[in-house]
């Protein structure tokens, strides 16, 4: 029983500790030149449906969770977003040359036609980004007619 005690409290130290390392914010204070909205003109709906499904991890602006202030969730989270944006950043669409917003617009459209974007682990969090049929119809049928623009 006392080396069970023993590790509970090492644990405890341990989780306690972790409190204490910070994590880099995915903030930024600015649109930039090269954001989404600004490099095409987007119907308002589509924005805000990109806004609320799509930006907290695919921008440079995040509106954090208030669980994102415990160790290691911060760090998974913060890791979730670095991924998230190296594979498609709202935030930096518009210094993409053409043929990469072409390729990366195909694939954004695949992965809402897979039902794999916004993830499900994220959607069970955040209820509002659920997307639903029409929704995804809506925002499909856009960015094919954007890509035949490019």
């Amino acid at each position: 029983m006392k080396k069970i005690k023993k590790i509970v409290l090492f644990l405890l130290i341990v989780f306690v500790g972790i409190q204490f390392i910070p994590t880099k914010r995915n903030r930024s204070t600015k649109v930039l030149e090269t954001d989404f909205s600004k490099t095409f003109t987007v119907p308002a709906n589509i924005q805000k449906m990109f806004e609320k499904s799509c930006y907290d991890c695919h921008s440079n602006n995040t509106n954090y969770p208030w669980y994102n202030k415990i160790q290691p969730i911060s760090w998974l989270l913060e890791n979730h977003i670095k991924e998230g944006k190296k594979e498609f950043n709202f935030s930096e669409f518009g210094s993409y040359s053409k043929r990469k917003q072409k390729n990366k617009l195909k694939s954004l459209v695949s992965q809402i036609k897979d039902k794999k974007m916004p993830m499900q682990s994220y959607t069970i969090i955040h209820k509002d980004a659920k997307l639903s049929n029409a929704d995804k119809e809506q925002i499909i049928v856009w960015i094919n007619k954007l890509r035949d623009n490019l």
